[in-house]
């Protein structure tokens, strides 16, 4: 009689654990498949025994554990590639950041010069008071030095503001022209009124109290025999030519003739056309008819305020007299104006002995 199998005996359904990774599911799937056919194994027929079934189902589990154990390093060693990527990226930076920090220190220590005046020990408090000391003293020395070199100093400038301004005075009080002038009232020169020009006389009613001695503003031709010589104190001719003759105090070998006018610059009007221009100048002997020609020259008022201009009078003759004739002046259409004349040259011993009678009346 045959036994029917039952139902502890029937082969129990293979129950399939999920795995959540594909890979660990297909192994499993694969682990649990049957042969090519597609059939599915059944579990142990019912003439196999207990033990091997439970070996079979303890592989299955096996198998699962290992699956998952794969997995699970799998992601362990994307995870560590990783990790390792970053740890290279890292090294790189600390490297790159090592080797600027390196040349920065280098070129730090290169081009920063270094402290020379870095003291070398460090000073007691004794020891700085004692410097400090010794530096305030070379302080008062100097400070001492240079108040004696400021009174030396003020000294000699005070000293040769002195000098300067006796040189000054001196030159201001002393001819320029250096050379003896007979054309000077102080010593008996005057002016032969009968042989010079009429003075300049202006008709506008400003000059009309003029005409009185007491409130007369012209100035007589005998002014351009003094040494006072500022703008306006002249002697006025009318036009632009005229003449002035000079007694001299004896007989003088005339050498030079001197003229003296101001500057534009300090003229009232801003100019000098009245100044004489060009003009002759006439040695007169004693009988006053005879006149020896001593030369034609021009005064440049351009230039300076005193020129000298030397006549000529070869072989030297003596003269009592001098003739100025003015030729032109530089421009003023009513009058000219004369301020000094000066006559130089060597007096002779007849001169000397007319002077002595009285004749000029001048000092000598």
């Amino acid at each position: 009689m045959r036994r029917s199998p039952g139902p502890s005996s029937a082969a129990a359904p293979h129950k399939h654990t999920p795995n959540f990774y594909s890979d660990n599911d297909n192994n499993s799937v694969s682990a649990t498949s049957g042969d090519s056919s597609g059939h599915r194994s059944t579990g142990p027929g019912p003439g196999e025994p207990e033990g091997r079934r439970a070996r079979g189902s303890s592989c299955d589990q096996l198998f699962q554990v290992l699956s998952v154990l794969l997995s699970l390093l799998g992601d362990v060693l994307v995870s560590a590639s990783r990790e390792v990527c970053s740890i290279r990226f890292l090294l790189t930076a600390v490297s790159l950041l090592s080797l600027f920090l390196a040349a920065l220190w280098w070129g730090l220590l290169y081009l920063v010069p270094p402290l020379e005046n870095e003291p070398k020990e460090m000073l007691t408090m004794s020891e700085y008071h004692e410097r400090v000391r010794s530096q305030g003293q070379q302080l008062q020395q100097l400070q001492a030095e240079l108040d004696k070199l400021h009174k030396e100093m003020s000294s000699v400038r005070a000293a040769n503001s002195e000098r300067v301004a006796k040189l000054v005075f001196q030159r201001l009080n002393e001819d320029f022209v250096r050379k003896p002038d007979y054309a000077l009232s102080s010593v008996g020169a005057s002016i032969d009124l009968e042989k010079t020009s009429r003075d300049y006389e202006d008709a506008d009613t400003a000059y009309f109290w003029n005409r009185f001695s007491f409130w007369n503003y012209a100035r007589p031709p005998t002014v351009i025999l003094e040494p006072d010589v500022f703008p306006g104190n002249c002697w006025a001719f009318e036009g632009d030519q005229g003449q002035v003759v000079i007694r001299l105090p004896g007989r003088v070998q005339l050498s030079d003739i001197t003229l003296q006018h101001p500057p534009p610059s300090v003229a009232h009007t801003r100019g000098a056309n009245s100044a004489p221009r060009d003009f002759a100048v006439y040695g007169l002997q004693v009988d006053d008819e005879t006149e020896v020609f001593l030369g034609k020259f021009t005064f440049d008022v351009e230039k300076s305020e005193i020129q000298t201009f030397h006549l000529q009078n070869d072989p030297p003759a003596a003269f009592p007299k001098v003739k100025i004739q003015i030729l032109s002046n530089w421009g003023h259409p009513r009058f000219t104006c004369l301020y000094r004349v000066r006559a130089h040259g060597e007096r002779t011993s007849e001169g000397a002995g007319d002077s002595t009678t009285g004749v000029t009346g001048g000092l000598h």
